[in-house]
């Protein structure tokens, strides 16, 4: 008998991946296709959304290929995307109407300082910044600026999605539009209280509703795929964005649980429980998920490079030739010499919001060297991890220890520098694609796997201790030269 497993998709930045996640949680397929990123302009960051779905496409079938050979049976599908990505289509035809606008893209930073006297309201029911970091303002921009999408929007036949609600559309044939509460609550126009779309938000952005997806909960029924993609009509379960899937993987679904990924960015979520908490210290409150009637809220802080900052080592600077090398060089120095990057490439994120700065290395001597540089990069994610975690604890979380996932944390002095600056016991999960397998997980309740998205946290592999080992006195004088090359730059 054919042995059940769920579809996990996880469609993310800098590429497309299809897992195949038995009931007890073990990885027994697996395919993956690499993305690239446009920059058309300086702060523009585009996608081809055709070649997000082809890639997709292309995963899925390649495990399906691999489930026969293995005797499985795929029991549903559950997807994990990069969130805030915003892409247009036609309804009728299903054609893509512009080129997909990335989270990380800049260009409304004018538009949204224009907006800034409605900060305040903005924050109070979505719990976001007024900032270009969301989707609100680049479907604004689509509207403004692509023939395509006014004539679309002129004949009622435009739809709006992020990744997740793109891929849903693909999937059902155009049967479904909808997406999920995590993935709403990135747009800066669903209401965290009600959970709907808020009308007066769509008034501020000037976005008319029809365009919207149907918010439904993470765990749902999403409809069946189209037969012809993959011979047979699967249901999809479940949607989330991948830093809340991400939570999920790591077990974090209960308030006070705390996980920071490590991909393209840096996302840090502290679950929250049952109750919204609209930071003080400008970090995001967002959906953690709606899983059987109950929504769950974290406070979250972003950085937008993290790992982009080694690809830019690699592509850019060809520093190194792979990022496992970041390594081995960040290891044979005995310290920074004073080398600090910034890596304000798209601005900066949380705790700050300042899209108008630019990246900064500092402390350049004749004796830095490519170790240097590599050193500075892995170090300015564990620096800006501090100034989040800070925030948190600031807005009253109490932290005993960090949760790591994503590509940089197979890189084992990364993951210790973070418990030494962190001061803080890292756990490092065996199950290294947390976000894929949180989809998985959440796909599992809605398949009846799990009684509750609770017992999904009794479903976790063993994990990798890191424990900090640094001098009061060094972490104190890193951390203190990091704040100074920070203040540079906003000033």
């Amino acid at each position: 008998m054919p042995q059940p497993v769920i579809l996990a998709i996880d469609q993310g930045t800098s590429s497309s991946r299809a897992m195949l996640f038995s009931r007890d949680g073990e990885l027994l397929a697996q395919a993956q296709q690499e993305l690239n990123c446009h920059f058309p302009q300086s702060g523009w960051v585009e996608q081809d959304a055709e070649l997000i779905w082809l890639s997709v496409l292309a995963v899925c079938r390649d495990v399906l290929a691999q489930a026969v050979a293995l005797d499985l049976e795929v029991t549903g599908i559950g997807i994990s995307n990069q969130r805030e990505t915003t892409v247009l289509w036609h309804q009728q035809s299903g054609d893509v109407l512009a080129p997909a606008i990335v989270w990380q893209d800049r260009r409304t930073a004018d538009y949204c300082q224009q907006l800034q006297i409605h900060a305040p309201l903005v924050r109070k029911k979505t719990g976001l910044e007024l900032d270009p970091y969301f989707s609100a303002s680049k479907i604004r921009w689509l509207l403004d600026h692509q023939p395509e999408v006014k004539q679309a929007l002129d004949d009622q036949q435009l739809a709006f999605g992020t990744i997740d609600s793109f891929l849903l559309w693909r999937l059902t044939g155009g049967k479904v539009h909808a997406t999920d509460t995590s993935n709403a609550s990135r747009t800066l126009l669903l209401n965290l209280q009600s959970l709907s779309w808020d009308t007066e938000l769509l008034q501020l952005f000037d976005i008319p509703l029809e365009m919207l997806p149907q918010v439904k909960q993470s765990a749902d029924d999403f409809g069946r795929c189209d037969a012809k993609w993959f011979g047979t009509e699967l249901p999809i379960l479940a949607l989330i964005g991948d830093q809340q899937a991400a939570a999920i993987g790591q077990g974090c679904v209960s308030s006070g649980s705390l996980k920071s990924t490590y991909g393209t960015g840096c996302f840090a979520l502290l679950n929250t429980g049952c109750q919204p908490l609209i930071s003080e210290q400008r970090l995001l409150c967002t959906v953690a998920s709606t899983v059987q009637g109950q929504t769950q809220y974290a406070l979250e802080g972003a950085i937008f490079v993290a790992g982009a900052a080694v690809k830019w080592l690699r592509d850019q600077l060809g520093i190194i030739q792979c990022a496992s090398e970041t390594e081995a060089l960040a290891a044979s120095l005995p310290d920074n010499g004073g080398v600090y990057l910034v890596p304000a490439f798209t601005g900066l994120a949380a705790p700050y919001w300042r899209s108008d700065v630019k990246a900064s290395l500092s402390g350049l001597s004749l004796g830095s060297g490519k170790a240097h540089l590599a050193r500075a990069v892995l170090e300015a994610v564990v620096y800006q991890t501090s100034d989040l975690l800070q925030a948190m604890q600031a807005d009253g979380a109490s932290i005993s220890q960090l949760q790591i996932d994503g590509g940089m944390v197979a890189n084992n002095w990364f993951c210790q520098h973070l418990a030494d600056v962190l001061n803080l016991t890292v756990l490092r999960p065996a199950v290294a694609d947390t976000s894929a397998y949180g989809a998985a997980l959440l796909a599992g309740v809605q398949a009846g796997w799990y009684g509750s998205l609770a017992e999904t946290a009794l479903v976790q592999k063993a994990v990798t201790c890191f424990t900090p080992a640094m001098a009061a006195s060094e972490r104190a004088m890193l951390l203190e030269d990091w704040r100074h090359a920070v203040h540079k730059v906003l000033s």
